[in-house]
């Protein structure tokens, strides 16, 4: 909301919001900036009837009729929402209905991020321009969840310190639907379709026992947890994502953990290895990172608004550059 409001060229002109104590508050009072006349509000009627050019859809969760409603009142939309990166893998009724909103609306939606998006589409395909050959492109994301601060989501929610005989690493791979949908549409565009993408999950244990959130882990615990995500083509992985999720790197396996960020590897007739890092203060970092996908986001607005109507992707639209601007 920041970026909207600070953008040169850019007007907010509405906020639809979910939690009842953000109805009715400036839209400036709510993202740290100087009130903008612009009052929150949770009636999706009142968002649709608004005179603008573009809504930036970023919930947790896909409301099909609101956006349906929304594509159909002549809006485009960019939303950090997986279900919009690959329209063939999308729920057939839901992709239908979708084109038909953006059919009624001459409108059209994309759906981007960080990751998956910027890393796992935009930033690849960039790439593999320079190759002519590829035997396998590999992704490594690392989080470290030493820095999230919930104690509840580290534990309960994530399985960290659970004993590793109890942990069932198989639930891992449901959470990565999204970034299949981005390894498909990396192979469509090099020409190289995907027969399948498997999914393989793993856990490691504490290899030193250590404090985290008040809490003792042991050796015998799950101090990290991997998700790999394979691309097929013609018998071979030509496409491999990794999510590294850990709270040590003292762990009984040797996964070359490394600090937040990504690592690219490209496999091919002009190989590439690049690290991708966050250069800030460990203090810093959760104020920075979390930039990556609403910029990304609000950056690609005057691309789609510009795109014919239908649901977009990352094949179809020019690469995305910011406006820097005054």
């Amino acid at each position: 909301m920041r970026a909207v409001i600070d953008h040169p060229w850019m007007q907010l002109v509405g906020l639809w919001v979910h939690s009842p104590e953000k109805v009715s508050r400036d839209a400036g009072d709510l993202c740290g900036r100087a009130r903008t006349g612009v009052i929150a509000t949770n009636s999706i009627d009142e968002i649709v009837a608004l005179d603008a050019d573009c809504v930036l859809y970023l919930p947790q969760g896909l409301d099909v009729d609101a956006v349906c409603r929304i594509l159909a009142s002549g809006k485009n939309v960019v939303s950090s929402r997986f279900e919009f990166l690959h329209p063939p893998s999308m729920d057939p009724e839901i992709r239908t209905r979708i084109e038909a909103a953006c059919a009624a609306g001459g409108t059209s939606i994309y759906g981007t991020g960080s990751s998956p998006g910027f890393v796992t589409e935009a930033l690849p395909l960039v790439l593999m321009s320079i190759q002519r050959h590829l035997d396998c492109l590999t992704i490594d994301e690392f989080a470290d969840m030493r820095e999230v601060r919930s104690p509840e989501m580290v534990f309960t929610h994530m399985g960290f310190g659970k004993p590793i005989a109890d942990f069932d690493p198989s639930t891992l791979g449901d959470s990565k639907v999204g970034f299949a949908q981005s390894l498909r549409l990396v192979g469509e565009g090099l020409g190289l379709p995907l027969e399948k993408v498997t999914a393989d999950a793993e856990v490691a244990g504490v290899r030193k026992a250590f404090d985290l959130h008040g809490r003792r882990l042991e050796p015998g615990m799950v101090a990290a947890q991997r998700t790999t995500l394979s691309g097929w083509h013609n018998g071979q992985v030509i496409l491999r994502f990794r999510a590294n999720w850990y709270c040590s790197t003292d762990i009984d396996a040797d996964w070359d953990l490394r600090e937040v960020g990504w690592r690219i590897r490209l496999d091919g007739d002009a190989p590439l290895d690049i690290s991708i890092t966050n250069p800030v203060s460990r203090d810093m970092l959760s104020e920075v990172a979390p930039n990556k996908t609403p910029f990304r986001i609000v950056n690609a607005v005057p691309y789609v608004c510009a795109a014919p109507p239908g649901i977009r992707t990352t094949l179809d639209l020019p690469q995305i550059i910011p406006f820097l601007g005054e």
